[in-house]
This record gives structure tokens, C-alpha cells and sequence, in this order.
């Protein structure tokens, strides 16, 4: 038995069957590419830097007297670290990254607030020494 195949008819067969087949396997892997880059792409880079300032300025917003002279704005910026911290678990980087930032200018409000206020009140004390002083350089010099 003895098969009459043309050369022609083999490789446009072939060729019509796999070019479909090259291209489609083509645009697969494209699309996976495009597809996992994304994925990639939307996590980003964990923000360690910003979550390390942002805590840093909370801590020094602290030691400033933050918690007596600005609460509030010291618990916004714990509230926004926490909640840049659980984006961070959640790999939501962009979402963390905005929030630690945040955070930080919050907690640096409140240092500045304390700051402010502390400043304050030394100046109203150096004021009434000062009334203090004359008060008594008044009564000295009195004949």
C-alpha cells in the first residue's frame, strides 16, 4: 500500500493547524505575563520606611507630653499606624504606605501642639515671676 502525499498538502495543513495553535499558546503566555506583572505591580513594595517613621514620630510625639496636650491628634496618628499595619498584613502597600504617611504628620502635629504648649506655659510662668519681681522691687523702693 503506498500513500500519495503531496509535499504541498502536508505543510499547509500543518501550517494552517499549528499557526492558529502558535498563536493562540502565544497569546496565553502574554496575557499570563501581562497578568502576573499586574499582580506584582499592585502589591508593590511593603512601605518598612514610612511604618518606621511614622512609629518613630509617634514615639517622640510621646515623649513630648503629646498624651496630655494633644490626644487627639496623637490618637489619630496611633489609629492610622494600626490601620497602615493591617493593610500591610492585608499586602494593600499603596493603602498602608498612605496611612503611615499619615500618621506620621499627625503625630508631628501633636509633638508641635506639645511643644507649643509647653512653650506656653513657660512663658505665662516667666511672666509672673516677672510680675513677681516688680511687685517686689516696687514695695523695696517705696519710702
Amino acid at each position: 500500500m503506498k500513500h500519495n502525499l503531496s509535499a504541498t498538502a502536508v505543510p499547509s495543513t500543518v501550517t494552517v493547524t499549528v499557526a492558529p495553535a502558535r498563536r493562540l499558546a502565544r497569546v496565553m503566555a502574554a496575557a499570563s505575563l501581562i497578568v502576573l506583572l499586574g499582580a506584582c505591580a499592585s502589591k508593590g513594595v511593603a512601605p518598612v520606611a514610612e511604618m518606621a517613621t511614622a512609629r518613630a514620630s509617634i514615639a517622640q510625639a510621646e515623649s513630648a507630653g503629646a498624651t496630655q496636650s494633644a490626644p487627639v491628634e496623637l490618637l489619630s496618628a496611633r489609629d492610622k499606624l494600626n490601620r497602615a499595619e493591617a493593610a500591610v498584613r492585608a499586602e494593600q502597600f499603596e493603602q498602608a504606605r498612605r496611612l503611615a504617611t499619615l500618621a506620621e504628620a499627625d503625630a508631628e502635629l501633636a509633638e508641635r501642639k506639645s511643644r507649643v504648649a509647653k512653650a506656653q506655659a513657660a512663658a505665662t510662668e516667666l511672666q509672673r515671676s516677672n510680675d513677681l519681681l516688680r511687685q517686689e522691687l516696687e514695695r523695696k523702693t517705696r519710702p
